[in-house]
């Protein structure tokens, strides 16, 4: 069950159509963070928690800015919950972000030479048949 803080006003209208689909995402999580991470590399071992992270908050952002499905008291009250990340949906709704798999790949500081990560450049202007794969998140 997605976790919900206590002391604050009850889920507005609709949450019980998006719960289902929450609960399963945190499952997932849960199992992502407890599973085992023996011959991984350091890195590669909180991929899987960002992918998730990545699909909670996909999941609202297509609910409330692609399909206008949920009420913007609900997409509020998810956001204040903590169930989806504010700052990375904020970057979706930027022209040339609506791909991005998380906000570390957009920092400097945290790559190579304070340039944008490898997987934020575009696959045509890439090498062929080189694989690229993003330190911090997988992609």
């Amino acid at each position: 069950m997605v976790k919900v803080r206590k002391g604050t006003k009850p889920p507005p209208d609709g949450w019980d159509l998006i719960e289902p689909t929450l609960d399963e995402l945190e499952s997932k999580m849960r199992e992502a963070e407890l599973a085992p991470h023996e011959g991984k590399r350091k890195v590669e071992v909180h991929w899987p928690i960002f992918k998730i992270h990545h699909q909670k908050s996909r999941y609202l952002y297509d609910l409330y800015y692609k399909r206008k499905t949920i009420s913007k008291e609900l997409y509020d009250y998810c956001i204040k919950q903590s169930i989806g990340d504010k700052n990375l949906i904020a970057q979706w709704k930027k022209q040339g972000y609506e791909n991005l798999c998380c906000l570390r790949c957009i920092q400097p500081r945290d790559t190579n030479f304070n340039k944008k990560c490898i997987c934020r450049v575009p696959k045509e202007k890439l090498e062929e048949g080189k694989v690229v794969e993003c330190v911090h998140c997988g992609c």
